[in-house]
């Protein structure tokens, strides 16, 4: 079974397959293990409407201008983040965003980055404190004519100045997450306005009824949608009136009625 990366004939059949074919088929196709094609499907194409919509976001996300300058503002591992939060805010808005509403977003998640980056450091510096404070213990616990006050001093003042600079990040951490909160406010990403703005959604039947007789846009646009479904309609029940051959060999008329029996009036 083949390993590693996946050549460009490879990559292309997959996705030239992926609707019609099994992971575990173009698998046994190419020789691959089914997990490796199941997860380069997921990341590269997608299987459901959903992550279609974010492997295209993912997509059009390396093609922004500014993508160039993300690349020099963030590490990598800080990258993958930033992709996977704009892939699922841009599939959450689906596709309903305007461009000062696309800054907004990556303005966001910039945030997000940065509490994430006050939080590594609070960590580090709460782990320097605790090495430091292991230290001066240590140190105060020889006799007091071998004790470097010098050094015990020093030490404290390490501890001194971490603490302060810890209360200085918490005091980062909370304004930056009060700036975050109001943005994802103006872009009514909460929770409590993704709700009221379904309650506000709602329509009655008078009103319904109402809007199709005083608006002609409105009318015109479910006239045409039910016309199609009709039209669907008749054709599928066509279809299901004809004889079908399934794969067992079994010969049978799905939809059957006194109009559709063949030979029968």
């Amino acid at each position: 079974m083949k390993r590693g990366r996946f050549s460009v004939e490879e990559t292309q059949y997959i996705e030239q397959n992926c609707e019609a074919l099994s992971p575990e088929a173009i698998a046994d196709h190419l020789d691959r293990s089914a997990s490796s094609i199941t997860a380069w499907i997921e990341e590269n194409v997608g299987f459901s409407a959903k992550q279609k919509k974010e492997v295209e976001a993912h997509r059009e996300l390396r093609q922004k201008p500014y993508w160039d300058e993300l690349l020099k503002q963030f590490s990598e591992s800080e990258l993958d983040l930033f992709q996977f939060h704009f892939k699922k805010m841009w599939a959450q808005f689906k596709d309903d965003v305007f461009h000062t509403e696309e800054i907004q977003i990556v303005d966001t998640i910039k945030l997000e980055i940065l509490m994430n980056r006050i939080l590594t450091s609070q960590n580090e510096n709460l782990t320097d404190i605790e090495a430091t404070q292991l230290l001066i213990q240590v140190e105060k616990e020889q006799d007091t004519a071998d004790q470097d006050r010098d050094y015990i001093s020093s030490l404290e003042r390490q501890v001194s100045m971490a603490r302060a600079a810890h209360e200085t990040l918490s005091k980062d951490y909370k304004d930056l997450q009060t700036r975050k909160a109001i943005m994802l406010k103006d872009l009514k990403g909460t929770r409590e306005q993704r709700i009221k703005q379904i309650e506000d959604s709602k329509l009655t039947f008078a009103s319904l009824v109402k809007q199709i007789s005083s608006d002609p846009t409105f009318r015109s646009k479910i006239g045409m949608e039910m016309e199609k479904m009709r039209l669907a309609t008749e054709a599928e029940k066509e279809r299901l009136s004809q004889y079908i051959q399934y794969e067992d060999g079994q010969i049978d008329q799905p939809f059957l009625s006194a109009e559709t029996t063949k030979g029968g009036k």
